[in-house]
């Protein structure tokens, strides 16, 4: 049963809302439904450094301040959230850096074979870019992760200047995730205390007027039904976004997002909880839940895979760990990084082929803050059909 059912099924009949959250529970936590991992055991460290399960292989695609392998263009400090962008018969990965003044983004293009091409900026002179989303038009947004941060949007081809988006809010912005169906794109918040909003455009593909809203709900609600609500003043001046509404409700560290098939999941690191939104029924629920004694931590980034329904979450810290959680409620590790427990694991991404995975790891083995040891690593192998 596909993640999305599995929830409907917790809302169907009346009162059922209530235990949406209970059934995510049972169907993703891995105290609740054991289930082998999907992949198997992870291997001993390749030559790379990074630990897979048999029959995956790792390469090095880029390192912070060194120049992409066959181009000129050196690599970004501490690579954060990234995407893949179909480009003919190849591919384009997309990369932001997390650093202030001067973060913005790269990008990396491959041939059909893999090879790289070329490498080059798509976004210069902004702060602390995060994570951020693909949209359904091909263009990259990369989010400000600081207080009052913007949202850029970005041409992944590098041929036309990025734009701001001043309508999606000025908070701490993480990441974004696309909803085709109800034209909306829904933005997680890096606070404590921070919410999850939607932007509403006037018209969709052009994201510079619209409605931002908030999700709002009773203090504590982990399932059941919700509402949104319009931010008043979408600039946060004088009083923050995620205060102005008083129903809003507020998310321990919100961070990755993604949308799929009407749900959109979304994590918040201080809890350890990876979240999803019905968008059809409106209703919120838990895929997953550390407190019932899962071994996932430090989640951070998330992506989905192409050819299936699994989710694949990255720690920020843990094990140095990229997890996959399946549909029928498998939680394990897919990779890991051992000797970078100073770094976090950033960015994963498929290529629309769903046959190479790409990731990166912020800080690398040096642990700098500055983001100087950063890798950035592409993994092939027989990933689930």
């Amino acid at each position: 049963m596909r993640r999305r059912e599995l929830l409907r099924a917790g809302l169907a009949g009346a009162g059922a809302a209530a235990l949406s959250g209970v059934l995510w529970q049972r169907a993703f936590a891995v105290t609740a439904l054991p289930v082998a991992a999907p992949y198997g055991a992870l291997r001993p460290a390749d030559a790379n450094g990074v630990a897979l399960p048999d029959g995956f292989t790792s390469r090095i695609v880029a390192r912070s301040g060194q120049p992409v392998a066959g181009t000129g263009y050196t690599w970004h400090r501490a690579p954060d959230g990234g995407a893949c962008f179909a480009d003919g018969a190849g591919w384009i990965y997309v990369s932001n850096s997390e650093i202030p003044l001067g973060g913005g983004a790269s990008a990396v293009r491959f041939a059909a074979d893999g090879s790289v091409v070329s490498a080059y900026r798509i976004l210069a002179r902004t702060h602390v870019n995060c994570a951020g989303g693909a949209t359904p038009w091909q263009t990259w947004l990369s989010c400000e992760e600081v207080t009052h941060g913007r949202v850029f949007e970005t041409d992944p081809r590098g041929r036309r200047p990025a734009e701001v988006r001043l309508a999606m809010g000025r908070f701490k912005h993480e990441a974004a995730a696309c909803d085709p169906e109800r034209r909306a794109v829904y933005l997680t918040e890096d606070e404590e205390d921070g919410c999850l909003y939607r932007f509403l455009p006037e018209t969709w593909g052009d994201l510079e007027r619209g409605r931002l809203q908030v999700l709002c709900a009773p203090p504590g609600t982990t399932s059941g039904p919700v509402t949104w609500q319009d931010v008043p003043s979408r600039d946060g001046a004088g009083v923050p976004t995620r205060w102005q509404v008083p129903a809003a409700l507020h998310f321990d560290g919100g961070e990755g997002c993604w949308y799929e098939s009407g749900v959109c999941y979304f994590t918040t690191k201080g809890d350890d909880r990876v979240w999803a939104y019905d968008a059809a029924a409106s209703a919120l629920g838990l895929a997953y839940d550390a407190a019932s004694g899962g071994t996932l931590s430090g989640v951070d980034n998330i992506t989905g895979a192409p050819r299936n329904t699994d989710l694949f979450v990255a720690e920020d810290g843990g094990n140095m760990e990229l997890n996959v959680i399946t549909g029928d409620g498998a939680v394990a590790p897919f990779l890991r990084l051992p000797g970078q427990d100073a770094s976090e694991i950033t960015g994963p991404a498929f290529n629309p082929a769903g046959d190479r995975l790409y990731f990166s790891s912020q800080r690398g083995h040096s642990g700098a803050r500055s983001g100087s040891g950063g890798i950035t690593y592409e993994v092939s192998g027989p990933f689930r059909g």
